[in-house]
């Protein structure tokens, strides 16, 4: 019965047109009145207390750092840095997008705002290139869901606080696996191009790689400071989310000189306006969360599915379907949060390693990013490139396969996550 009110009552406002954040709260009110204990302080006080978390505080400082990037001029230089180094290979501005975007990926965390700016300066030149603009701008938009899986991530940070599991321990282990989406990309890629008779570029100079390495030098930097300071303990994730943030504006005040203060303004208030929207959806889901709880909804679905609890291969493939499916209707950040008080008892009971679990679960829910209808970041992609939705899904399907093929080799062989998680964590 409880399932069932939890359910229709969250579907029921979302048809509404409701906003998720206020869902939420009908839902967990909903569930109050099912169980006769409603009291409106007690979904006061969870609201408050959603919010009121200090690794949360990662949350606006990574938003800060990926606006700064974005208009600061380190976005730029790391496309430059890619586009020496791979532009020369045939269809070379595609593998361009994607080493791009496992760098951004090390620097924002944002996938919105990877493929906002990548979305920007590639597409055009890919059709300039001769490629079709629906397979460039789907390149794009799979590009950029690459940045919630490789550190720093804001989906690793809300899952770590939704779950209670080590942040520290997500960040490390999402690199390898971020890293094998870049290269399933670069498969898919090289399948669409290899039917394009396009010429491609010079090889670029050493003299001229050299000068991109430099120019990009201090943004190339940022990665290697995140992942130094995480390894050896010299700061936790939201104290690396403050240093990405204030190195991003140091370097793009200061030394590129491309961010004007007179600009600071306009970036501190689209973080900030940014920042309400996913914290508030962080409060809201607290009430819910709590009654999923109290209600014993997550002892209910452990007795369903019981059939798959002797294999954990089986409940994992079983698991990830279902949100590779809810993903198609549901943004990132409330997918998390509502499925995560769900799911965690399952996989405690199964014995299933939380941060192997994690990282599937956040590559998982960025594949969402991209899947019709919803689709975030296509949505953002279309904006910025000035394509239809109806062309961007053609052009990004290849793509999302190659992407639910890395997935789902991570169900089948776990090794490809937790030793290499092991490697970094030491």
């Amino acid at each position: 019965m409880t399932i069932a009110v939890f359910t229709l009552s969250l579907l029921g406002a979302m048809a509404l047109g409701m906003p998720i954040a206020f869902a939420l709260i009908v839902c967990g009110v909903a569930l109050m009145s099912t169980i006769d204990m409603f009291d409106a302080q007690i979904v006061a006080q969870n609201v408050i207390n959603g919010a009121d978390s200090f690794p949360l505080m990662a949350i606006p400082f990574f938003m800060l750092a990926g606006e700064v990037m974005n208009k600061g001029g380190l976005a730029k230089r790391i496309v430059n840095v890619a586009l020496v180094a791979v532009g020369h290979f045939r269809g070379g501005l595609g593998y361009v997008t994607i080493l791009a975007s496992c760098i951004l990926a090390s620097l924002s965390g944002s996938a919105a705002a990877d493929a906002a700016a990548l979305a920007a300066l590639l597409v055009p030149m890919m059709v300039a290139a001769g490629h079709k603009k629906s397979y460039a701008a789907g390149l794009v938009a799979a590009g950029g869901i690459i940045a919630p899986v490789i550190p720093p991530s804001i989906g690793f940070v809300i899952f770590g606080v939704a779950a209670g599991v080590s942040i520290s321990k997500l960040f490390l282990a999402g690199i390898v696996p971020g890293l094998l989406l870049g290269a399933g990309l670069c498969l898919a890629w090289w399948w669409v191009v290899r039917q394009e008779n396009l010429t491609p570029p010079p090889r670029a100079s050493l003299s001229e790689m050299v000068k991109a390495v430099v120019d990009g030098f201090w943004a190339l930097m940022l990665p290697v400071i995140i992942v130094v300071g995480l390894r050896f303990g010299i700061f936790t994730p939201t104290e690396a989310a403050v240093v990405v943030a204030v190195y991003s504006l140091f370097v793009a005040t200061c030394i590129y000189r491309e961010l004007k203060l007179s600009q600071l303004y306009e970036v501190f208030v689209s973080s900030a306006l940014t920042t309400s929207i996913v914290m508030f959806l962080v409060a809201a889901a607290l009430v819910s969360s709590w009654l999923i709880t109290v209600s014993e909804i997550s002892a209910q679905i452990v007795t369903l599915l019981k059939p798959f609890m002797g294999n954990n291969t089986l409940l994992m493939l079983a698991i990830m379907v279902v949100v590779v499916i809810v993903g198609t209707a549901l943004d990132m950040t409330p997918t998390i949060l509502i499925l995560t008080p769900i799911l965690m008892p399952i996989v405690k009971a199964a014995g299933i390693d939380p941060v192997y679990f994690g990282v599937l679960f956040i590559i998982n829910n960025a594949i969402g990013l991209i899947t019709p209808p919803v689709g975030i970041v296509l949505n953002v992609v279309c904006g910025v490139s000035r394509i239809s939705m109806e062309d961007i899904i053609k052009g990004v399907w290849p793509f999302l396969i190659a992407q639910l093929i890395v997935l789902f080799a991570m169900v089948l062989f776990p090794g490809l996550v937790t030793i290499p998680a092991k490697w970094f964590s030491g």
